[in-house]
């Protein structure tokens, strides 16, 4: 058996070797010669999966160490039998200590004193990770309000708004959605000029979800014109070659690391492991690294900010902007907030 691996994947190297050939390649060299006579492929986002890379291939699985699928062409997967495990969650609590500090940085740089309960939070998207964000923020004793119309048709509308109500009523309003192009909840360009045009707070915007979710070029004109504040942006359309002008005007500007904790990584690449394991029935296989159980809810703004700092990462990006794909493959990955903290 042979299985294909992602180089950059953390905390995997010497695990499967004992049960298959093992090939870690990067991105860029992950190809369809490759794939050929590759029974698995253990990726991220960087690869794109489709006809192209794997027709004719022998693959029938892919396990990406990642929450999203966008990178996956899922409908040729299932035609060709392929079968796709993802790692859902695996990140949340690094996604939400990443804006939790994003926007403990931007208040203090603009000497905000307000408390959290005078902010008014918008969650777009409340899945795996979405749904920790809104946790943490009612914890803080924030106003939260929760937008994910996939759930609100499907659960109900109790708990759940609109976008419109988002952009009327938020101080912040921090997306979580995947990025869809199709089908009435599509998400990408969810905010754009119209979405920005009913902004009435001047909120602070986050995007640690896809990059295409925003409009960059509508963000750029949303912040020369006094509708949005300031913006912290993880996710970029077109990355790595990421808009200079929206690099130039977020205030907090990071290279895709929303999600880089050393624990999320670790829960990434178990989940990885675990999708093999059980695909081809192998012994179970885990990280040696442990990793601490779920945060409790005694959160604060101050040790979240204590923490993590995104003006570091900030810093980096902006100096150089070129670097983006190495800033994000040689990040060096943080804990996230300390379980005594919370």
């Amino acid at each position: 058996m042979k299985i294909i691996v992602e180089k950059n994947i953390p905390f995997i190297k010497g695990l499967l070797e004992p049960w298959a050939e093992i090939n870690y390649l990067a991105p860029e060299e992950i190809n369809r010669e490759k794939m050929l006579d590759a029974d698995a492929l253990i990726t991220r986002t960087r690869t794109r999966c489709d006809k192209g890379l794997l027709e004719g291939s022998r693959c029938r699985l892919i396990a990406t160490a990642t929450i999203g699928t966008d990178h996956i062409d899922l409908d040729y997967c299932k035609e060709a039998g392929i079968t796709v495990a993802n790692a859902p969650g695996c990140n949340a609590p690094a996604v939400a200590q990443y804006v939790f500090a994003s926007i403990a940085e931007v208040m203090n740089r603009q000497n905000d004193v307000r408390p959290p309960e005078a902010i008014t939070l918008g969650v777009v998207g409340v899945g795996n990770v979405g749904s920790v964000i809104a946790r943490w923020g009612r914890a803080l004793g924030m106003n939260v309000l929760c937008c994910d119309p996939p759930r609100a048709e499907a659960e109900g509308g109790e708990g759940f708004t609109d976008l419109d109500t988002i952009a009327r009523q938020c101080d912040v309003i921090t997306f979580h959605t995947p990025l869809t192009r199709k089908g009435n909840h599509a998400t990408f360009h969810m905010a754009d000029k119209n979405f920005f045009d009913k902004l009435a707070k001047r909120p602070l915007v986050i995007n640690s979800a896809r990059g295409p979710v925003i409009d960059n070029e509508a963000l750029i004109d949303a912040i020369d014109n006094g509708q949005v504040s300031n913006a912290a942006i993880d996710c970029w359309e077109g990355e790595p070659q990421i808009n200079r002008r929206l690099l130039d005007k977020a205030a907090i500007a990071t290279p895709h690391i929303a999600g880089y904790s050393r624990e999320g990584k670790v829960r990434a690449t178990a989940m990885a492991l675990k999708a093999v394991t059980g695909f081809f029935n192998l012994p179970d296989i885990a990280p040696e690294e442990a990793v601490p159980a779920g945060a409790a809810a005694n959160v604060t703004l101050a040790s979240i900010a204590a923490s993590y700092s995104p003006a570091t990462d900030t810093k980096a990006l902006k100096t150089s902007p070129d670097s983006f794909e190495a800033l994000r493959n040689h990040y060096d990955l943080r804990h996230e907030v300390p379980e005594t903290t919370l």
